[in-house]
């Protein structure tokens, strides 16, 4: 990978208008970066805008280069989705596990409020 920084984001612009965008990541108002990948030809190029710091161009030299820092700038701005599918069925379930436990209380308060009342709905 090559990078060189520019003072621009005009640079950055002109450079995005006549490429093919293949993703963006990140957001300047709440990251204070944005990449966007994106490829002009047979280069394979991310664009650094950044508020915070210096912008820069990042030429990859190949598209396995330049699809790992499109994963590992996802990763860094929390863009990509939980990997462990454990993770998310043990969410799931301690909900699931609430929300029976809330309906068999409901279902216990409503009989009990039958048997107080001594009516029966008809």
């Amino acid at each position: 990978m090559e990078e060189i920084e520019v003072s621009s984001w005009l640079t950055l612009d002109a450079l995005k208008k006549s490429a093919d965008i293949v993703e963006t990541v990140g957001n300047l108002q709440t990251d204070h970066s944005l990449s966007v990948f994106c490829i002009i030809e047979d280069d394979h190029f991310e664009l650094l805008y950044s508020d915070s710091a210096s912008n820069a161009i990042r030429l990859y030299n190949d598209r396995d280069d330049f699809n790992a820092a499109l994963e590992e700038r996802k990763e860094e701005s929390g863009e990509t989705p939980f990997d462990e599918e454990d993770e998310l069925n043990t969410d799931d379930d301690d909900e699931d596990e609430e929300d029976e436990e809330d309906e068999e209380e409901e279902e216990e308060g409503g009989e009990e409020g039958e048997q107080e009342d001594g009516r029966d709905e008809d």
